[in-house]
């Protein structure tokens, strides 16, 4: 996020900078108040914050609510306000990769009880998707999930599936746009999430990881011919987002794209 950040910074002209604060779950109130006490603007919250973040924030905007979790904070003279820029970031990475609107595509997210996961599966239902299928290890905890989507997406067509449900190569052969939101390929030697015989030639894959940019997902899904994408354009959009939540008025996905550009 620096090198996405701070170049946007710089070409804004604003008198900033942009670091990385490791901090442990459960001090995610503190550090916010400290953060407003030393004069921050905002800061971005990942992995494992974006849930706790949602109740540290004095004010939630409603889509982050609805979404489940928080990313993005901006610190007024009033309030620590929480907003989710995951969600509407995917909807504008998937129409900028595939050129195809999110509304149109039947869904399946594997990995989906994490931040990410529930945010962009609780945008799928926001987008009135027809069919959406969320996938995790322990499929119990999905089931808040899948009543708050249902809420949010009364005529999307929801089913929640474990890894080793012998439905699971069915439903995902009934869906168009595959999506893996867990951590499953950032680690050398990680399996392809999904089993043999998931994936088909038909699919767009899109895989939240970015770095490496070809995980065991993408390999498997480029031998069969899929259309697929990592998350650098996830996180660029929601990047841009981010930035305009701190800097209204600004346009820095220019400038975001050519920062994060491969080094050739």
């Amino acid at each position: 996020s620096p090198r996405l950040q701070q170049p946007a910074v710089d070409a804004a002209g604003i008198d900033a900078g942009y670091i990385r604060v490791e901090v442990e779950p459960g001090q995610l109130r503190e550090t916010f108040d400290r953060m407003r006490a030393l004069g921050f603007i905002g800061c971005n919250v990942t992995v494992p914050h974006k849930f706790e973040a949602l109740e540290a924030c004095s004010d939630v905007h409603p889509e982050a609510r609805s979404l489940g979790a928080v990313n993005t904070v901006r610190f007024d003279s009033d309030h620590t306000r929480g907003f989710n820029t995951d969600g509407p970031g995917f909807v504008r990475a998937v129409d900028d990769e595939f050129g195809q609107p999110l509304s149109t595509l039947k869904v399946m997210i594997v990995g989906a009880g994490g931040g990410a996961g529930q945010a962009i599966a609780a945008q799928c239902a926001l987008q009135a998707i027809e069919k959406l299928v969320v996938v995790n290890r322990t499929v119990d905890k999905l089931d808040p999930l899948v009543n708050r989507l249902r809420a949010l997406g009364p005529t999307t067509d929801i089913t929640a599936l474990s890894f080793d449900d012998p439905r699971l190569i069915e439903e995902c052969h009934a869906c168009d746009l595959i999506v893996n939101t867990s951590s499953v390929g950032l680690k050398a030697g990680d399996p392809c999430i999904l089993p043999a015989g998931c994936l088909k030639s038909g699919h767009l894959v899109y895989d939240t990881i970015y770095q490496p940019p070809v995980t065991p997902l993408l390999a498997a899904a480029n031998e069969l011919h899929c259309r697929t994408r990592n998350g650098l354009s996830l996180l660029i959009h929601q990047g841009v987002l981010a930035f305009q939540h701190w800097f209204p008025q600004t346009d820095p996905l220019a400038v975001m794209r050519q920062a994060m550009a491969p080094v050739s």
